[in-house]
């Protein structure tokens, strides 16, 4: 079984064109036109008299009206009655009467006319009538005494209101009596006995009144029946009463139906068309008489036909002239029958067959209005024009009245003018305005350009053409690009310009154009349409039977159009499936693991696409697993024999008979409702109650045509649906709620959207479902302007004043009136770009790299929108050290809120920089600010680019370098220090020489011969040192082989001029053991994204240190927050952190006297200066990093093989021995500790050459010294990993003797023993 159901764009096309085929002829809004009544109250207006009197009367029209009004046919001056007032920009009368007024005294015929210089439009009479909930007169209830078996009759006779008041009765306890076949309540009010019964014996039968206007109950005194029996009727004669005493005392026998109303055997009946016929029979009888109703010589009208009142009152909604008749009611027993008939005559007030609708013609052109009604009788048709009859109204020539129709020929601008047709007779009147519009206007398409329509294919198709102009413009349509104009049986041409293709094909996609042309011009619009293939299910779910504790599985495969992405749904019975996990839900299929019995039901699978919709179901019924002749378990039957009782607006009482439950008792009843209006054969869950209840009273909203039916449940499932029962339609009403999510926005600097959520479904509460749009500026005191639109979505106000708030409501209505005044929002009209630049932008440099920005802000009036923040653009014009120009790279930073100030980090020293700013608004940013130059300060330079020594001697050494890549400065000096290494690895004294900026090398002489020493060579600038690199070098040996002296036996080193310098340092001849290296951190830096930064940062020292890194808000006086870093690692990702927020940050190590980096200034996005991805987080380049890490180990792994084998230089403990000893000062600037670069200080060495035992050194060896490894920044590691593997080392000292060799410990030895 495959149910396919389809939701393709026609449906709602089609709504949509009908919607604008009744509103063809609206004129725009910015065009004039002559007055229209948008909203008036009603011709019969019954008013609260405890409340202020509200006459509405609102009117659209350009220029727009004003309003004027009568009261019982003249002229009525609202000035001179202080209670009286008119809403400003508005025709609606407001009567105040709550302090002291008298709403009596305001009774009578009111009438609004709105007129502008194009015509007057005006309003019904309206009569104005306070209501009235009078009192019931004073009178001396009797009780009542009443045989057993004879009827009686309760008198209610309820005091006349306006409105009539509806009639109920009820006990003391506020309990309605029980009402039945043999006891129901007249139309009149009276309670009606057709047979009396002991049980009716009470002391409390009440009437009571409710007058819904004000919202009051009226009581009358209670009555009291009392029953007697009778035996004990002939018991009680003699003692208490006479025969006369009782109410109608006959012996107790049954008795032939009479009817207690109406009386006789004929009677008359007037009803108006378009009303409710309501025909009344109640008999009395024993037993209790059943009523039948027939029309004679015809059929009760279907689907209008109802029985109320357990079939007394026939009910006939919406009757008309066909309905007149006589109409039979037949009252039956056993005994006999008896009948009345009721002819019925239906009168007529007016009702339109052409009501005048309003023309727009161009200068010369022609037009008719026509006014056309029916009625019984037939209704007398007089026109008026701008509110006076046209008789004695000004003569135009151009006109012509020829009864119910008014012929125009030729019309000029001055016949435009608004006329009034009135139909009237006995029972009515009909008033409608319809203007005549002379315009001359080029034709327009209302239509979105390049509207996209989607479809399914073989359904129709409907694009839009909507369009205004004065001569009506004609319609063409074309397709494709160039494609000739579209015409046959292929297409629909609508009047409203709406193309339609009956069935759509695939081979109808494509675009649309549609083009208007009068005489004025021509224009033309695109819409584009898709016709896209059916969903279908090409393999359904079968029938399955299943043992319990098996498991089963159902298919659904699906076919769909590729550009539509399909949803598949399973249910179980119309509902969700269980919260099961034994229910498995694969791509194409379900499976049902461990069957059990409450699996047994209806499975569907849905397929849902954006467009269409398709579904198939199959029954799973579940088996014993093995049969035994046990009882038989099934569902149960349906209940049957519904009965509606109790109906009133808002509920009925529903009740039914139970079927047989199979042997499995009923748990529950499932109630469902069908509207027979909106949607007949749809069945909607209304509510369900438990097994054993066989009533209940059920909710209804308005306008709706119930018909209700019942489904019972028991273990096994559900039973069928009962047959429906008869239908009952609720009275429609106002709407209960306003739409939701009412918001106000612009879509364009002079525009205001109010969009909201429609309501849905039962929430109109009535036919004519509108809403009246309100808006008016806020903090102005203007009143509030409102239109009455369809039941849309959207409503555009044009020529809004750029952003500027509103309030905003929207008001739900239908044809019965308004929903409760809605809640009011605050919107803004559309923004636009910033007026003005921020100005006086100042520049306060902070540092070399860091500088702080400040500005005057905008005036708000100026920024046109909602302000977002300002952005700051800036970008480094030139480096002042190298005074050449650099490709411009403008850097933005954005700061949000209304701030004056923001930090710019990451700034280079010694540059020229440029900055602007810009106020930012949902629209864009403004215009920027003067450019506005600054420079940073000088800094500490980075570290020279190289340091090369070549060309060893005995006693010299040359070094060569590179400036440092990043002066940050004017360097001032560059600083060499050395110092020698002997063979225990203890340095000498350390020496220092200044050299001038401008040398690029020098050759240090009078050295010791075949010894090592090790440089540090920095540059500085005014501010101080940077960053220093070390490189180490040998002398060669003496060619005569003398031994070199020992370094403590005496002098150290000559006082011999170095080649190029003039600096001489004397040195001690003493040695000392090397000072471990002073830890320092330095280098930190910071990548920041909007809630996260990545802090990194540069550690010389000690092994085995836990870092820990501290951080607060910039320019805050809170203590800093502590972050501890797992294991010894060099970075660290601080998270949570708040977007756009300037941050310091600093990074310390534990256990080394509190030691801290100095700090750095970041700040989070979206004030990120930099837009570029963090290689850290690419998974790239983290899988490279792994590759590299893994190559270490193999290489440490390697080297320590070797080391154990060979004897290796213990580079390692080396290095920490040659660390400078000089701790160089903190800078000044940022507080960071003097910059060591480890990265340059462990220089590789390369293979040596065994020495020979000669101990001389030939010249062809020495070529593959140490002096050849000096590549300063860009060295590299040996071949063969060693130096990787050393520096992993232990710290622990070797002996003199623990390299393995036989020679004697000495300088060339330790060379000699990298290998």
């Amino acid at each position: 079984m495959m149910t396919k159901k389809t939701i393709s764009a026609s449906r709602a096309s089609l709504i949509l064109f009908l919607c604008q085929m009744i509103t063809a002829l609206e004129v725009p809004l910015d065009l004039s036109q002559p007055p229209t009544i948008t909203q008036q109250s009603p011709k019969d207006y019954i008013v609260d008299p405890r409340e202020n009197i509200v006459i509405q009367c609102e009117a659209k029209g350009k220029p727009p009206p004003s309003f004027s009004w009568t009261r019982n046919g003249t002229h009525f001056d609202i000035d001179k009655d202080a209670r009286v007032t008119v809403k400003p920009n508005s025709g609606t009368l407001v009567i105040n009467i709550m302090n002291g007024g008298k709403a009596e005294a305001y009774e009578g015929v009111y009438q609004c006319t709105a007129r502008n210089e194009r015509g007057a439009a005006i309003s019904n009479n309206i009569v104005i009538r306070p209501s009235r909930s009078p009192l019931w007169t004073k009178e001396k209830v009797e009780p009542k005494y009443v045989r057993e078996g004879d009827p009686l009759v309760l008198h209610c006779s309820p005091p006349v209101g306006l409105p009539p008041p509806i009639i109920f009765w009820m006990d003391n306890s506020f309990q309605r009596l029980p009402q039945n076949e043999r006891v129901s309540q007249g139309l009149n009010g009276d309670l009606y006995f057709s047979n009396v019964k002991p049980e009716d014996t009470r002391e409390d039968y009440i009437c009571y009144a409710r007058f819904n206007h004000t919202q009051t109950i009226q009581q009358k005194q209670p009555i009291s029946v009392k029953v007697f029996s009778m035996d004990s009727l002939n018991e009680t004669i003699s003692a208490n009463l006479s025969d006369t005493d009782f109410y109608g005392a006959k012996p107790l026998t049954e008795r032939r139906p009479t009817l207690l109303t109406p009386v006789g055997s004929t009677s008359n009946k007037v009803e108006l068309r378009g009303n409710v016929l309501l025909l009344e029979c109640i008999a009395e009888g024993l037993p209790t008489p059943v009523i039948r109703w027939i029309k004679e010589g015809g059929e009760l009208p279907i689907n209008r036909t109802f029985f109320e009142n357990f079939k007394k009152t026939l009910k006939i909604i919406e009757v008309s002239e066909a309905d007149s008749g006589k109409y039979k009611c037949v009252a039956r027993n056993l005994l006999g029958s008896t009948h009345h008939t009721i002819t019925v005559t239906v009168k007529a007030a007016p009702y339109w067959i052409t009501a005048p609708r309003n023309l727009v013609l161009s200068p010369g052109e022609d037009g008719t209005l026509i006014c056309r009604a029916n009625g019984n009788p037939k209704p007398n048709i007089s026109w008026l024009t701008n509110g006076v009859p046209i008789a004695i109204a000004p003569e135009d020539p151009s006109r012509k009245v020829d009864g119910d129709t008014i012929i125009f020929s030729d019309v000029q601008e001055r016949s435009s003018a608004v006329y009034q047709c009135n139909a009237s007779n006995e029972y009515g009147y009909l008033l409608a305005n319809a203007f005549v519009n002379v315009l001359a206007e080029p034709p327009r398409i209302l239509t979105p350009a390049n509207k996209l329509y989607q479809i399914i294919a073989n359904n129709p198709a409907l694009l839009d053409c909507a369009f205004f102009g004065s001569p009506v413009p004609e319609i063409e349509w074309f397709k494709g690009v160039k494609g000739s104009i579209l015409h046959g049986d292929l297409y629909v041409f609508h009047d409203n310009g709406t193309l339609e293709i009956p069935v759509a094909q695939k081979d109808s996609t494509g675009t649309y154009t549609c083009v208007a042309r009068n005489k004025l011009g021509k224009v033309q619009n695109e819409v584009h349409l898709e016709v896209k293939d059916p969903t279908m299910i090409i393999k359904q779910p079968e029938y399955k039977i299943i043992q319990k504790g098996g498991q089963v599985s159902f298919e659904c495969t699906i076919k769909h159009d590729r550009t539509l992405m399909p949803t598949i749904t399973w249910l179980k019975d119309n509902g969700e499936l269980p919260v099961d996990e034994r229910f498995i839900i694969h791509k194409d299929s379900l499976a049902i693991m461990n069957v059990t019995d409450k699996d047994d039901g209806t499975y569907t699978c849905v397929a849902n696409t954006t467009l269409d919709s398709v579904s198939a179901s199959a029954i799973l019924t579940v088996v014993a697993a093995t049969p035994t002749p046990a009882i038989i378990y099934d569902r149960p039957d349906p209940p049957f024999d519904l009965e509606l009782t109790d109906q009133l607006e808002r509920s009925i009482q529903l009740s039914w008979i139970p079927g047989y439950d199979n042997n499995s008792p009923i748990t529950n009843f499932v109630i469902e409702y069908e509207d027979g209006m909106r949607e007949p054969g749809v069945w909607h869950y209304q509510t369900e109650v438990h097994g054993t209840q066989t009533t209940v009273q059920l909710k209804l909203s308005p306008y709706v045509n119930y018909s209700f039916r019942v489904i019972a449940v028991n273990e096994i499932g559900r039973s069928q649906p009962s047959e429906a029962s008869e239908q009952y339609l609720t009275k429609a009403a106002k709407p209960d709620e306003n739409p939701s999510g009412v918001q106000g926005i612009g879509s364009e600097p002079d525009n205001l959207v109010i969009i909201w959520e429609p309501l849905k479904g039962f929430q109109s509460n009535g036919p004519g479902l509108q809403y009246k749009v309100s808006w008016r500026q806020k903090d102005v005191g203007d009143e509030w302007t409102s239109v009455i639109v369809a039941n849309v979505s959207k409503y555009i106000v044009s020529g809004t004043p750029t952003f500027v708030p509103y309030e905003i409501k929207v008001q739900a209505l239908n044809d019965l009136g308004y929903a409760p005044e809605p809640a009011e929002v605050i919107g803004h009209s559309g923004e636009d770009l910033p007026m003005v630049a921020p100005g006086n932008v100042q520049v306060h440099i902070v540092n070399s790299t860091l500088a702080k920005v400040h500005w005057d802000p905008v005036p708000l009036k100026t920024v046109r929108g909602h302000l977002q923040g300002y952005r700051i653009y800036y970008w480094k014009v030139q480096s002042l050290s190298k005074r050449r120009r650099r490709h411009v790279e403008k850097k933005i930073l954005t700061f949000s809120g209304n701030k004056t100030h923001g930090m710019l980090p990451g700034l280079e020293p010694y540059s020229s920089y440029k900055l602007n700013v810009r106020v930012v608004n949902g629209k864009g940013e403004g215009p920027a600010s003067p450019d506005k130059l600054f420079k940073t300060p000088e800094g500490v330079p980075s570290s020279p680019s190289f340091l090369k020594i070549s060309n060893p001697t005995l006693d010299s050494l040359t070094l060569e370098w590179g400036p440092p890549t990043h002066p940050n400065g004017v360097l001032i000096a560059y600083t060499i220090k050395f110092q020698p290494i002997n063979s225990t690895h203890e340095l000498g004294p350390l020496i220092e020489i200044r050299i001038p900026a401008n040398e690029t090398s020098l050759i240090l002489s009078n050295l010791n011969y075949s010894t090592r020493y090790k440089f540090y060579f920095y540059a500085q600038t005014s501010v101080g040192s940077g960053s220093q690199i070390t490189e180490e070098a040998v002398t060669i040996m003496d060619e005569a082989g003398i031994l070199p002296p020992a370094l403590g036996a005496g002098k150290g080193y000559s006082e011999t001029l170095f080649a190029t310098s003039p600096v001489i340092h004397t040195v001690h001849p003493t040695f000392y053991k090397v000072r471990p290296v002073y830890p320092r951190i330095r280098n930190v830096t910071a990548s920041a994204a909007e809630t996260y930064a990545n802090i990194s940062w540069e550690y010389e020292g000690p092994d085995h240190v836990n870092f820990y890194v501290e951080y607060g808000v910039a320019g805050s006086k809170e203590d800093w927050k502590k972050e501890i870093v797992n294991g010894s690692r060099s970075f660290f990702v601080l998270k949570g952190l708040t977007p756009g927020t300037s941050y310091k940050v600093r990074v310390g190590a534990e256990g080394l006297s509190g030691f801290v980096s100095s700090e750095d200034v970041f700040e989070t996005g979206p004030a990120m200066a930099s837009r570029q991805v963090d290689i850290a987080t690419q998974g790239w380049f983290i899988g490279l990093m792994c590759a590299v890490a893994l190559l270490i180990l193999i290489l440490l792994i390697v080297c320590f093989i070797r080391r154990n084998k060979g004897g290796k230089y213990p580079v390692k403990e080396k290095e920490d021995a040659h660390a400078d000893p000089e701790i160089q000062p903190m800078k000044e600037d940022d507080g960071t500790f003097g910059e060591y670069s480890d990265a340059e200080d462990h220089k590789p060495l390369k293979k040596g050459s065994r020495t020979p035992s000669d101990r001389t050194v030939k010249k062809e060896d020495s070529d593959d010294s140490l002096v050849d490894y000096g590549e300063g920044v860009n060295g590299q590691f040996n071949e063969d990993g060693s130096f990787i593997g050393q520096y992993s080392g232990k710290k622990e000292k070797e002996p003199a003797e623990g390299n393995e060799s036989s020679e004697a410990p000495s300088p060339v030895n330790a060379m000699n023993s990298f290998v």
